[in-house]
């Protein structure tokens, strides 16, 4: 009996040593072919590196809607790059409640819309398609009328898209969170060129993604790629060809800030807070893109604001995280800049602001205090420009906004909590009034910057735009 299963179990083992033998030994075809790039018949130009990202690539149209509207929020901070609009609309301040006109949701972001002849248009980005997305919406019904998009896989980072685009009649120009430029027809939703900041500048993307908003003036765009070699540059709205480069000779880096235009002691020009430092680069036609400044005594880790000039020759400059607040002066003696920190403060120590930039009015800076701001954290605050560290008003012990928005509208103050309560106020001299304050979100980190323009006013937290109407 243990014979014959000696037997078998060897028999079984050269079974298998044979089977196992052949499959290693066994050529089931002898001759191969080389494959040769394009032997698939694959169309050109279809393959694509694993970083290779191709702006604006994807595009759909959903509606087509004529509006008889004519008013325009055209970029961040509006036309004058003051958060101040002066309007002959009549705002509806009474007690009933301004009437929520329609909503859209949102991949998580805090990118802020701008508004041009009944239409509304903001970047967004969709976790599904891993894409950058800018959408058009009608100002009246809230449809969506069109959307150009390409893929660029991100993780999210307290959300995504940051950014608020700058339109006009011809163009629409969005900076995504990577960097990339899109440049579209505002009507058609075309692609009429793009470019990769990384790619192009060597910029080093913030960690928080793109802050930086577009800036365009006569025609140029003016961005901050902080990369390599190039500081600042502009570039011709309509080609896309870089007209004019700033050497990044100082070595600054891109921050969350935008760039601003000013005028200094009778000088156009561009003034950038980046990560090294602030510099001015002039904005004239005979010198466009000379570096004229820079001041490297404020050098905070991280910028959101921008620069606030207060007077002609005097820039506020903020930031979180404890950097607080400081004043830059500005002279030009024989062609010849130089720059000085007069003081610089902690924001428990004074005038200070964490993402929104302070508003000049009616020679008050109005600022929202930030967290590490002290007994003063979280309240609307407003201070004379002579004096930076004792306010000549504060809201109420309830009144505490985060990082929300704030926006002047004729003499009204208009700011959003960051949990999605409207608050107005009565500006008067040196002070506040609340008028009236209105739930519109039940969400969180409502951020983003507001939009005004033919009565409406759109807002944002972290996954919702909406539209109110408020005259």
């Amino acid at each position: 009996m243990n014979s014959k299963i000696f037997i078998v179990t060897v028999s079984v083992i050269i079974i298998y040593l044979v089977i196992i033998i052949g499959w290693h030994v066994y050529v089931p075809q002898k001759e191969f072919t080389m494959q040769v790039p394009g032997a698939d018949n694959r169309p050109p130009e279809t393959a694509r590196k694993a970083d290779e990202v191709r702006i604006g690539e994807f595009f759909m149209r959903y509606e087509d809607t004529n509006s008889s509207l004519t008013g325009k929020w055209i970029c961040f901070r509006g036309e004058n790059y003051s958060n101040i609009i002066r309007t002959t609309d009549k705002l509806t301040l009474g007690q009933d409640s301004f009437p929520v006109l329609w909503g859209v949701e949102t991949g998580e972001g805090h990118a802020a819309p701008v508004i041009y002849n009944g239409l509304a248009y903001f970047l967004d980005y969709d976790e599904n398609l891993s894409s950058d997305m800018l959408r058009c919406f009608s100002l009246e019904t809230g449809k969506e009328q069109w959307r150009r998009w390409y893929r660029v896989p991100m993780k999210r980072n307290h959300g995504f898209s940051r950014t608020v685009p700058f339109i006009s009649d011809d163009f629409i120009i969005t900076i995504g969170p990577q960097g990339h430029l899109m440049c579209c027809n505002p009507v058609t939703g075309d692609l009429l060129w793009s470019k990769d900041m990384q790619k192009e500048f060597k910029t080093e993307v913030p960690f928080w993604y793109t802050g930086q908003c577009p800036r365009v003036d006569d025609g140029i765009l003016v961005i901050a790629p902080a990369g390599e070699d190039v500081l600042l540059a502009g570039i011709d709205c309509k080609t896309g060809e870089t007209v004019w480069e700033t050497p990044n000779t100082i070595k600054f880096k891109m921050s969350h800030s935008s760039v601003t235009p000013m005028n200094l002691l009778g000088k156009k020009c561009y003034v950038y807070a980046g990560i090294g430092g602030v510099c001015s680069v002039s904005a004239e036609k005979e010198d466009r893109g000379k570096l004229l400044w820079i001041q490297t005594k404020w050098q905070p880790s991280v910028i959101a604001p921008s620069p606030l000039q207060l007077s002609a020759g005097s820039i506020f400059l903020v930031a979180g995280y404890g950097a607080g607040g400081g004043m830059l002066k500005v002279d030009n003696s024989g062609n010849r800049w130089t720059t000085t920190i007069t003081e610089q403060y902690k924001a428990n120590e004074g005038l200070s602001s964490e993402q929104q930039t302070p508003i000049l009015y009616n020679n008050m800076i109005i600022t929202v205090i930030p967290k590490d701001g002290g007994s003063l954290r979280g309240k609307l605050v407003v201070y004379s420009p002579s004096d930076l560290h004792n306010p000549v008003w504060s809201s109420g012990a309830d009144e505490r906004f985060g990082l929300g928005p704030y926006l002047v509208i004729n003499d009204r103050l208009f700011v959003f909590k960051d949990d999605g309560e409207l608050y107005i106020y009565a500006i008067s001299a040196n002070k506040m009034q609340l008028e009236k304050k209105q739930r519109i979100l039940e969400g969180v980190d409502a951020w983003g910057s507001m939009a005004y323009a033919d009565g409406r006013l759109l807002v944002r937290d972290a996954h919702h735009i909406k539209c109110i109407k408020i005259n």
